[in-house]
């Protein structure tokens, strides 16, 4: 600010200031907010995977193992369709 203003300019002046500075701590204010949200949801989601890991059970693997027989199908009947261009 310059002393050559007068009342009238220093308090435009001022007020402009002011209001600066409310938009930038309004700005800082949102992405605080923002930081935070993504750092419950990565929080949440870390705790959701370690719970889902630790109930799989007592850690045994259980494997079944079953043999398939070949069988041949006999065919039911054959059925030719012939179509004639127009």
């Amino acid at each position: 600010m310059s002393t050559d203003l007068g009342p009238t300019e220093r308090t435009r002046e001022r007020e402009r200031a002011r209001s600066r500075r409310g938009r930038s701590r309004g700005r800082f204010l949102v992405w605080l907010l923002r930081l935070i949200v993504a750092a419950s949801v990565f929080a949440a989601g870390l705790a959701v995977g370690r719970a889902l890991e630790s109930s799989s059970g007592s850690g045994d693997t259980n494997t079944t193992v079953r043999t398939l027989e070949v069988t041949t199908l006999t065919p039911q009947q054959t059925v030719t369709v012939t179509v004639s261009n127009p």
